[in-house]
């Protein structure tokens, strides 16, 4: 009964916001509070959204701060090399756009947070995507899913969280996975190609130039526009004039300092505006150093992520703003995403809280083990591989590769597979682990670039599931798994 309610639970959630009929934080609270009550267990419900929330705490700190810490680098201009560049790439052509969008996201990547590269990723490329009237969920779909493969890095911590559940060195795994990894990233590169003509079909293509000039003429107009409605207001008129709306290929996405419209809609824009008041040249390699030492420490372990977080926020709050006004200014800047981001994390505390004191996520992981026929046991580590997919999806990865993996590692051996097959098969699953709903990241990727996630997630699911079939059947053909 628990695993039937347990897929039930995951179902009604999924198809709610993928519907649109719930906001993902009501989802997340409401739909696993009236299953605990089905289940019969009402009255622990606070004690596992407690046990949720603590178990997240240090999480959402984490994300609190990187969002604070990476909103001020990009503020002062830390990233802007980066942003030129990948403009100077992609100019205003769609198909670079999205390629862009795949390559930078891999290679920020590295650094093994999938927080960190979201937020540098759509901080770049959301301006690109806006002005141009591309697919925002395009962007979000290939960023998460560049970020998914390179997610088994040794350090992004699937990899170590199998090592350490069969007692294996991560190197092990990782190395021989490699040549199926990177041809899964290659595959991801195909898809954002395809991607890109797509969007190149539907909107065309600028060259730089154009678009430059097109955006000088439109600053041009909404001056002329200005000035009218000052005529008409001071004459007497009724109304105010009307100002032309920007175009898709406007130029102020290229850095050319347009303060966005009224709406605030353009507002991630003004991230690439090289006029900003923000801007701290001076301490350039200040905060690229310290950024430098933030990332190593992160990688080397030597203080929890949610302590180095809280502590870079605030050496870089205090030299690039010494002044308390400006301090504010920058924390108020950044709250709505703090807000929003913290928000979503503390509310799916609340479902993995009663999926895990509920017994449901260990029914359901049963259940999947049970319903392997016994005549693929010499081929447990396919069967890993494609488990993964699912497993890791509607649990965390701790759940997955301490609860489960153990017991397919058991079922494998009896039929001489090897421990290390089972844990590189297990890594397949990892992009589209990265836009579960339970994988606090993706709220930072859905939450900057201003797209619902039941959109994204109907978007990026049968792609990410055809990249981890992919990595799956390279690691099969190269003897791998």
């Amino acid at each position: 009964m628990l695993t039937i309610l347990g897929f039930a639970m995951i179902a009604t959630f999924l198809v709610l916001i993928m519907l649109k009929k719930m906001s993902p934080i009501a989802a997340l609270v409401l739909i696993p509070a009236l299953f605990c009550v089905f289940v019969g267990k009402g009255a622990k419900l606070g004690d596992y959204v407690l046990d949720g929330v603590t178990s997240l705490a240090p999480t959402a700190a984490m994300l609190m701060f990187a969002i604070v810490y990476f909103g001020v680098m990009i503020d002062v201009g830390l990233f802007d090399p980066i942003v030129r560049g990948i403009l100077k790439f992609c100019k205003a052509d769609p198909l670079r756009i999205v390629i862009g969008t795949a390559l930078l996201a891999a290679i920020v990547s590295l650094d093994g947070d999938g927080s960190t590269t979201f937020m540098i990723t759509v901080s770049a490329m959301y301006p690109l995507y806006k002005r141009l009237k591309m697919s925002l969920v395009v962007m979000t779909g290939v960023a998460a899913m560049a970020n998914g493969v390179m997610n088994t890095l040794p350090w992004g911590g699937p990899t170590a969280r199998a090592a350490t559940a069969l007692k294996l060195d991560a190197s092990d795994i990782f190395v021989p996975m490699i040549p199926a990894l990177a041809v899964g990233l290659l595959f991801v590169f195909v898809l954002a190609y395809v991607l890109g003509r797509r969007e190149r079909t539907r909107l065309g293509v600028l060259t730089l130039d154009e678009v430059l000039v097109e955006g000088h003429v439109q600053e041009r107009e909404k001056e002329k526009a200005e000035q009218t409605e000052t005529v008409l207001v001071g004459a007497g008129g009724s109304g105010p004039g009307t100002t032309p709306a920007p175009s898709a290929g406007s130029g102020a996405a290229l850095a050319l300092g347009d303060d966005g419209d009224d709406d605030g809609g353009d507002d991630g824009f003004q991230g690439l505006d090289p006029r900003r008041a923000t801007l701290r040249p001076k301490l350039y390699w200040f905060n690229a150093l310290l950024t430098v030492g933030l990332l190593t420490s992160m990688i080397m372990e030597w203080l929890p992520i949610p302590v180095l977080f809280l502590i870079g926020a605030a050496l870089a709050l205090t030299v690039n703003f010494p002044h308390i006004p400006d301090q504010k200014a920058r924390l108020a800047a950044h709250a709505d995403n703090v807000l929003n981001v913290s928000g979503m994390v503390f509310a799916a505390a609340v479902f993995t809280g009663v999926l895990q004191g509920t017994g449901m996520v260990d029914h359901m992981a049963r259940w999947m083990v049970d319903v392997v026929p016994a005549g693929m046991g010499p081929h447990m580590a396919l069967v890993t591989g494609v488990l993964s997919l699912p497993l890791t999806y509607f649990m965390s990865n701790d759940g997955f590769y301490f609860g489960v993996l153990p017991v397919l590692a058991e079922a494998g051996a009896a039929h001489g597979v090897t421990p290390l097959e089972m844990a590189r098969a297990s890594l397949v699953g990892q992009p589209l682990h990265m836009s579960s709903p339970l994988v606090p990241a993706v709220y930072v990727l859905v939450g900057m670039a201003k797209v619902e996630f039941g959109d994204h997630t109907r978007f990026v699911v049968k792609w990410a599931a055809c990249t981890c079939l992919v990595i799956l059947g390279a690691g099969i053909l190269f003897g791998i798994i």
